[in-house]
């Protein structure tokens, strides 16, 4: 699995352009720290693969003359990475350090002298003291994506120690120092590439950060970048769109995000903060794609229920209805005249909402003739909550004020269907709005990241998620 587990959180706070954001997030040392852990022992498996190349040569040795050496087969056979760390260098990037770590391998040594003499055996090589510092630069793609790229990389080995087996023990001594010093300049030429390419296995993954998330039929919300990341000495911070569209069609919302701060916690991984914009742009393009309307049928009342949607039940309350419409069925349109307005107050989310009702009844031959339009106000309390990776939640019923717009039946007291109206909201409205709400909308995350230990909070203006992370596959 690489470096692309640290990668990908860093990877969401990498930004292009200049507007205020709709999301924040904040990643903290604690999610670096369980990065490097993922992360170091993916550079581990990648030493192993180290191939050094066969070392040939001639030595002059007295009193013998020369002699001819080859070492060859060479592989790593283990490695080791026990100390490492992990810190933010502002303005540069992600400095990885690692030191104390140890490598050993095996070979084959041949040697030739006084032109007809010949040896051969088997060697072993340690590495201690092996000491690796990288920087890692996140830059975005032209999609908008995150790429990571190793840059000022630097290794170093300790110590070498050889331990030659068969041959003629008096030559062991001629070749201890030589081939320790080939291999160690081996050594150090490869870990830097194999480094650099174990950062850039991330990329792969980092393509699946879901810029351009499906939510439904209606809308698809973008994480795309909106500024560069700041990093300090203790978390990095950035931002992204956080912006609702409707799907196929990029049509901004009459109103910009406002500027929200992030609190200084760091006893989560990762922190995202949601501002009011990002449920205010889903309610824009809700109203805007014609999805906040619905026909109420009688069918959708309880059964249980003593009040239909029927010219008898409301001619009760307007008795002209029943004598110009006596024994029809009636359908109701409820619509949003404008969009939604969600507002964030400490431990509180309210919607507020206006729109219309329009009352038919059903002619025997299907034929609507229009009763009356009432103007809908109102308000709910929201319930927000994550579920899996999705931010989901519910709604109950505030306030509900209705007011007389147009009548085709003459003048009536609006008061009268009050409870009609809180009764076609609590048992078929709201049911519907929740099963939608309780879908969710994806948050932003890359390939299989699931959020574990998770807590909500609703603040001024904003919605704050700590989570920790875990990565599989």
């Amino acid at each position: 699995m690489l470096l692309h587990a640290w990668l990908l959180l860093v990877a969401l706070t990498t930004l292009t352009s200049g507007i205020n954001p709709g999301v924040k997030v904040k990643l903290t040392q604690k999610g670096l720290d369980y990065g490097r852990e993922i992360g170091i022992a993916s550079i581990q498996k990648k030493l192993k693969t180290i191939k050094l190349p066969d070392v040939s040569g001639s030595q002059k040795v007295n009193p013998i003359g020369k002699v001819s050496y080859s070492f060859t087969n060479m592989h790593i056979t283990n490695a080791g990475l026990p100390q490492s760390a992990v810190s933010l260098v502002p303005g540069a990037g992600i400095r990885l350090s690692i030191g104390n770590a140890y490598m050993s391998l095996n070979g084959n040594w041949r040697v030739k002298y006084l032109k007809i003499i010949k040896d051969s055996g088997s060697f072993d090589l340690s590495v201690s003291g092996l000491s690796i510092t990288t920087t890692i630069a996140v830059n975005s793609d032209e999609t908008g994506r995150p790429t990571v790229t190793g840059n000022n990389c630097a290794a170093s080995v300790g110590d070498v120690s050889i331990k030659f087996h068969g041959g003629a023990s008096w030559l062991y001594n001629l070749f201890k120092s030589f081939i320790a010093k080939a291999l160690r300049s081996a050594l150090e030429k490869q870990i830097c590439p194999l480094v650099a390419d174990a950062i850039s296995d991330a990329n792969p993954y980092l393509k699946t950060l879901n810029v351009l998330a499906k939510v439904d039929e209606y809308a698809e919300i973008q994480y795309s970048m909106v500024s560069s990341p700041v990093i300090s000495a203790s978390s990095v911070d950035a931002g992204l769109k956080g912006e609702f569209y409707n799907v196929g069609k990029h049509q901004e919302p009459p109103f910009t995000p406002a500027v929200f701060t992030m609190p200084s916690q760091s006893s989560n991984m990762l922190y995202i903060g949601l501002s009011s914009y990002t449920p205010n742009s889903a309610g824009f393009v809700y109203t805007t794609a014609g999805a906040l309307s619905l026909y109420i049928t009688d069918d959708m009342i309880p059964a249980s229920s003593p009040l239909r949607l029927n010219t008898q039940t409301f001619g009760t309350f307007i008795p002209q209805i029943a004598k110009q419409f006596p024994g029809l069925m009636m359908k109701l349109l409820v619509k949003a005249g404008k969009s939604p307005v969600i507002t964030f107050e400490s431990n509180n989310a309210t919607i507020k909402a206006s729109g219309t009702v329009t009352a038919y009844a059903i002619q025997a031959n299907g034929t609507l003739s229009p009763l009356f339009v009432l103007n809908m106000d109102g308000s709910v309390s929201a319930q927000v909550f994550v579920s899996g990776s999705r931010l989901a939640g519910s709604i109950s019923l505030n306030e509900l004020n209705l007011t007389l717009g147009t009548s085709y039946v003459g003048d009536f007291q609006v008061k009268s269907l009050d409870r009609i109206f809180q009764m076609v909201l609590k048992v078929v409205i709201l049911p519907k709005l929740n099963a939608h709400l309780a879908k969710g909308y994806p948050l932003p995350t890359i390939g299989k990241m699931k959020l574990v230990n998770t807590q909500l909070q609703i603040l001024k203006d904003y919605m704050l998620i700590g989570t920790d992370v875990q990565f599989s596959g």
